[in-house]
């Protein structure tokens, strides 16, 4: 089915084969349609299903009629969990919208707020925005609801696990009750079912895979190791599968360094991707790790929400999420667009319990492996592990007699 049966437009669907697209995925399919007539949706999908494609699409053509913005106010709120979805979707914004005279920004924390406040003052068509920025440029009275026509919760899951949920009800208190709302999310957990009822109205459901499941073009297995041999496990792991591009997840800022650092001494190129870096120095990063300027990218759930690879090969559970959800949008990040892709996961003895979780969530009991060839030394490199020959001990000193 080509996209031009979905009644987009002609400048939409030039926009479309610039980016390479011929046929749509069966969530635009079902959602593009959907959202051009005014409905509520609400979508279960799994990350690289072509979701973003799925609501910017009608909403950039929606946008095409009706008046333009006034000064300060928006017409459409995409609201995401983080600033690097907010930029990815604001990229995808921008590249679908080249042949529209559609006005667009992006706001996010972290940044010098007067700059984007700025960009607010004649109005904007489309605004991507991270729930704490927007209630900031909010309170400095920079941005204006009363033109808002199209509500999107991107990644909903995320932002509730996220500790969002209060910033989310302040919005919708702010926003114009006759809207269309249109809700994305991963997983549906009992919170976002609760938040259907009272924020869409008789939404069209859309499930492109059973709820909570993982994609099924990611191969999953487990590595029982003991905590202290991960490092040199992830190394050998690497090293002799001659990996050249592989995420890492990691649960703290601190923990993501410390492995980054013992990496870079196996010999293996890497960087690190979380909170405490500058935006510049994260977009700067994830920019060199898509065009594969190193192999290893070690990063906290947080920060790894708008790393959007076609082809990412290997995503490796370094430490097990302590939400089990998380887990699904982890492994997410490989497998997309029908590619095939890995997921591994390094799990000592407390994470047992984490991992029954995960497999209760996902109603799936992973495969557990075993790496015959790794032999974890603390004083060999492990560019040498598997040519590994025993060291002759070393002669005691004598201490000269007087």
């Amino acid at each position: 089915m080509p996209f031009s049966v979905l009644g987009l437009s002609a400048p939409l669907l030039r926009a479309i084969a610039d980016q390479g697209h011929a046929t749509p995925t069966p969530i635009q399919t079902q959602a593009i349609p959907a959202i051009l007539t005014g409905r509520d949706v609400l979508a279960a999908a799994q990350t690289g299903t072509g979701k973003s494609g799925a609501f910017i699409l009608p909403i950039l053509q929606r946008l095409t009629a009706g008046p333009r913005a006034k000064a300060n106010h928006i017409r459409v709120l995409v609201l995401t969990p983080t600033r690097e979805l907010a930029v990815q979707v604001a990229e995808s914004v921008a590249a679908y919208g080249k042949y529209l005279p559609i006005k667009a920004g992006v706001v996010y924390g972290g940044v010098k707020i007067n700059p984007q406040m700025m960009k607010l003052r004649p109005g904007l068509d489309l605004l991507v925005a991270t729930p704490g920025r927007i209630l900031d440029l909010c309170n400095r009275n920079a941005v204006q609801f009363a033109q808002l026509e199209i509500l999107v919760l991107d990644e909903a899951d995320r932002m509730l696990n996220l500790g969002f949920s209060a910033e989310i009800s302040k919005i919708l208190a702010l926003l114009p009750r006759k809207r269309q709302n249109l809700l994305f999310s991963a997983t549906l957990s009992d919170e976002i079912r609760n938040l259907t009822t009272t924020l869409l109205k008789n939404p069209l459901p859309i499930e492109i895979s059973p709820p909570n499941s993982a994609p099924p073009s990611v191969k999953q297995w487990v590595y029982e190791v003991d905590k202290g041999r991960k490092p040199a496990l992830l190394s050998h792991l690497v090293l002799s599968r001659d990996w050249q591009q592989v995420l890492v997840f990691c649960r703290t800022r601190n923990g993501a360094d410390q492995l980054v650092q013992r990496l870079q001494r196996d010999n293996i190129s890497a960087a690190a991707l979380h909170g405490d870096k500058s935006q510049a120095e994260r977009s700067r990063v994830l920019a060199a790790f898509k065009a594969n300027q190193f192999q290893a990218l070690v990063a906290t759930d947080l920060a790894a929400r708008g790393i959007d690879i076609s082809e990412l090969p290997q995503v490796i559970n370094f430490e097990l999420p302590k939400v089990p959800e998380d887990y699904l949008h982890r492994i997410g990040r490989t497998g997309r667009a029908g590619s095939e892709g890995e997921a591994i996961s390094l799990v000592c003895a407390d994470e047992v319990e984490l991992l029954a979780r995960i497999e209760t969530l996902i109603r799936q009991t992973l495969v557990r492996e075993v790496e015959t060839g790794f032999i974890p030394t603390q004083n060999v490199p492990l560019t040498r592990q598997l040519k590994i020959r025993p060291k002759k001990p070393k002669k005691p000193k004598l201490k000269a007699k007087l």
